[in-house]
C-alpha cells in the first residue's frame, strides 16, 4: 500500500481538526434528517396524492413506496451548449429505473446560465450569487420528501457548485452528478486566442472573429477547453461522486447512454433501504474535499475554484481556505497540459488517458486519498479507468493506460511539467488574493510596475484603445469584489493584456474580481479581499503608485510610505444602476461574505 505524502496527511489533519465541531453538527444534521425529515412515509395522503398524480405508469409503484423514486434536478435550457443534451435525459432516466424496479421523477429545474454568453456583459454580474440561486432552487424542489435518491444533472460553472450545495443540505440521500460530455474539438484554442489579440488591436474585424469564435463553440457539449465547467466535471470525478470516468465522453454517444444508465442503477443500489447505503453527506468529507483540491492543482484547472471549493465545503460542514490550497499546490505536479495551459482540449486530455490516468499517477505518488466512499466502488482507485462498450454493446471499465499517449498533453509524475500546482496565496498591504502560475511563464511571476487604476473593465479597454496602457504597467480594477457588483469575471480584459504582454511589456493585473476559468498568460492576482468596496487597500491605490505583485515570495504591495497609505481617502464605488435584473441581487451582494470564505449570503445568513 502507498504511503501517503506526509504534507498531505499533515494538511488534511489540520482540516479535519479545524472542522471538527461544524462537521459534527452536520453529521448529527444529516442522521435526524433521515430518521426524522421529511419522506413519502410521513406524507399525509394528500400530500402523496398530489405528488403521484401526474405520474402515468409510474403510479403504482410510488403509491406503494416499495421501491426508491428518484428526484431528477436538472439544468437544462437549449442555449446554454453544455445543457442542451439535458433535454431528453428525464424521460431516458425513468426508462433506466423501471429497469431495476424504481421510478423518477423530475423535482425541479433550476437556472443554467453560460458565462461564454455574458462575458463582458452586465449580466454577468448576476453570474456567481446565480450558484446559491441553484442552490435553493435544487433545495426546493427536494423539498417535497417524495424522493429516497437522486440524480443531478449540470456541468457548467456556477451550476455544479450550486447543485453540490443543495446535495450537501440533503446529504442523507443517496445522490450521483450526471453529466453530459464535451462537444467534438473545433477550431484550436490557441487559433481563437490569436484571431481575439488581432481584433483587439484592431487588425480584423467583427466578421472574422464571429466566424473564429462560432467554429470553436460550434455544437452541443461543454466548450472544450479547461475552464470552470469541466474543472467541474474532474472534481466530481476525484471525489468519486460520478460514475467512473464518464466526465468527458461526448454527448449523442451510445457511450454517454450507457454511463447515464448505469449512474441510474447505481443510485438505486445505494439507498438507505439497502446494505450499501451510502448518503451524499459521508461520501463528501474532508478527504474527498482535499482530492478536489489536488486534482485542480494537478491539472492546472480553474481560479473559481478558489471560492467555490471553500463554498462547497461548507454545506458539508468542512472548513478549507486558501492557505490550505496554496500548501497542497506547492507538493502537487502539474500533470496536465489543457489549453490555456496548454494547446490541446479536454478531448485530447481524455484520449490521453484523461482522470483515470491523472488518479493513478497520483495515487501512486501518495497524492491522493483513496480510502474515501465513493458512489461507485470500493475505493478511488476504481476511478482509475476508462469505459467503452463490448461487443454487445455493454458498458465496461478497462484500467487506465499505464503511459501516456500523449506527453505533450499528459504524463506522470515522475516525468511532470511543473513541481507544482500553480495556485498561490498573496497577500500584503493590498490585501490576500490567489495567482494563478501554471500558464504564466516564470520570468513573469515577480512583476513590479506603475499602476493604472479602473472602476470598471470597459475604462481599461478604451485606454489600452487609446495607447495609453502601451508600456509596463499593472491594472488594477477595483470595485469588483461580491459586494460591489457581484463579482463578474474579467476575461473581457484577456486579449488586450495579451496583447501588451506580446509588444514586450512587463503587464499584471490586481483585482477584487474575478478571472474566467479560461485566463491564461498574463499574471493576475485576483480575488482580493477585503474589496474596495467594504474600504479594502485597493480603494486607496492612485494611478502612478508602484505595485509589486511577487508570485514567488507570495506577496501583493503597493510601494507607499505607511504614513502616508494609512492618511489617504478611500475612493467611493460608482453608483451601481439598475437593468438586467442585477437590483434584484442586492439583498445577496449585501449579505455576502468575502471570496476566501466562498462569497455567499446564502451561507453566511444560515451560519454554515
Amino acid at each position: 500500500m502507498t504511503t501517503l505524502h506526509p504534507e498531505l496527511e499533515r494538511i488534511t489533519q489540520r482540516i479535519i481538526e479545524r472542522s471538527r465541531p461544524k462537521r459534527q453538527a452536520y453529521l448529527d444534521f444529516i442522521a435526524r434528517e433521515r430518521d426524522k425529515g421529511v419522506h413519502r412515509p410521513t406524507l399525509s395522503c394528500g400530500n402523496l396524492a398530489h405528488g403521484f398524480a401526474a405520474a402515468g405508469d409510474d403510479k403504482p409503484v410510488i403509491r406503494s413506496g416499495t421501491a426508491m423514486n428518484i428526484g431528477i434536478v436538472t439544468a437544462y435550457n437549449d442555449m446554454l451548449s453544455a445543457h442542451q443534451p439535458y433535454g431528453r435525459y428525464p424521460e431516458q432516466i425513468k426508462i433506466f429505473a423501471r429497469e431495476v424496479g424504481a421510478t423518477a421523477q423530475v423535482a425541479g429545474g433550476v437556472p443554467a446560465m453560460c458565462d461564454g454568453v455574458t462575458q463582458g456583459q452586465l449580466g454577468m454580474e448576476l453570474s456567481l450569487f446565480s450558484r446559491d440561486t441553484i442552490a435553493m432552487g435544487s433545495a426546493i424542489a427536494m423539498s417535497h420528501g417524495m424522493f429516497e435518491g437522486a440524480l443531478l444533472l449540470g456541468i457548467c460553472d456556477k451550476i455544479v457548485p450550486g447543485l453540490f450545495i443543495a446535495a450537501a443540505r440533503f446529504g442523507h440521500v443517496p445522490t450521483i452528478l450526471v453529466p453530459a460530455g464535451p462537444m467534438p474539438s473545433g477550431l484550436a484554442n490557441k487559433e481563437k486566442q490569436r484571431v481575439r489579440q488581432l481584433y483587439a488591436e484592431g487588425k480584423v474585424g467583427r466578421e472574422e472573429l464571429l466566424e473564429a469564435e462560432a467554429a470553436s463553440y460550434h455544437g452541443a457539449g461543454t466548450c472544450t477547453f479547461y475552464g470552470t465547467a469541466n474543472s467541474n466535471q474532474m472534481m466530481m470525478e476525484m471525489m468519486g461522486l460520478h460514475v467512473p470516468a464518464s466526465a468527458f465522453v461526448n454527448p449523442g454517444t451510445k457511450l454517454r447512454q450507457e454511463l447515464t444508465r448505469a449512474a441510474t442503477h447505481r443510485v438505486t443500489q445505494i439507498g438507505w433501504n439497502g446494505d450499501d447505503y451510502r448518503p451524499f453527506g459521508h461520501c463528501v468529507d474532508e478527504k474527498a474535499i482535499v482530492n478536489a483540491c489536488i486534482g485542480l492543482l494537478a491539472t492546472g484547472g480553474s481560479t473559481n475554484h478558489a471560492i467555490h471549493l471553500p463554498a462547497m465545503a461548507r454545506a458539508a460542514g468542512i472548513h478549507i481556505d486558501w492557505q490550505d490550497l496554496s500548501e497542497l499546490s506547492a507538493i502537487t505536479p502539474m500533470l496536465a497540459r489543457v489549453y490555456p495551459n496548454g494547446s490541446g482540449d479536454v478531448n485530447h486530455f481524455h484520449a490521453a488517458g484523461g482522470i483515470g490516468f491523472i488518479i493513478r499517477e497520483l495515487a501512486s505518488a501518495g497524492l491522493l486519498h483513496t480510502d474515501i466512499l465513493t458512489v461507485s466502488g470500493q475505493s478511488l482507485l476504481d476511478y482509475a479507468v476508462e469505459p467503452s462498450l463490448d461487443d454487445g454493446g455493454n458498458l465496461r471499465f478497462d484500467p487506465a493506460p499505464q503511459q501516456t499517449r500523449d506527453d505533450g498533453m499528459l504524463r506522470p509524475v515522475a516525468q511532470a511539467f511543473q513541481p507544482d500546482g500553480g495556485i498561490r496565496l498573496v497577500e500584503g498591504n493590498l490585501g490576500r488574493g490567489v495567482v494563478k502560475t501554471s500558464a504564466v511563464d516564470p520570468s513573469r511571476w515577480v512583476i513590479e510596475a506603475t499602476a493604472r487604476v479602473f472602476d470598471d473593465q470597459d475604462a481599461v479597454i478604451a485606454a489600452f484603445k487609446a495607447g495609453e496602457l502601451d508600456h509596463d504597467v499593472v491594472v488594477v480594477v477595483r470595485f469588483q469584489g461580491p459586494r460591489a457588483n457581484g463579482m463578474p469575471e474579467l476575461h473581457k480584459l484577456t486579449p488586450s493584456l495579451g496583447v501588451l504582454q506580446d509588444r514586450g511589456h512587463k503587464v499584471a493585473l490586481v483585482t477584487d474580481g474575478r478571472m474566467s476559468g479560461a485566463s491564461g498568460k498574463v499574471p493576475a492576482a485576483i480575488h482580493l479581499w477585503p474589496e474596495a468596496c467594504d474600504g479594502g487597500p485597493l480603494a486607496r491605490i492612485q494611478d502612478g503608485d508602484i505595485v509589486r505583485l511577487d508570485a514567488v515570495a507570495g506577496t501583493i504591495s503597493v510601494v507607499v510610505d505607511s504614513t502616508d497609505w494609512e492618511a489617504r481617502p478611500t475612493a467611493s464605488q460608482p453608483m451601481q444602476p439598475m437593468g438586467t435584473g442585477r437590483e434584484m441581487f442586492a439583498m445577496m451582494r449585501a449579505g455576502s461574505d468575502n471570496a476566501e470564505a466562498g462569497a455567499s449570503a446564502m451561507l453566511a445568513m444560515a451560519g454554515l
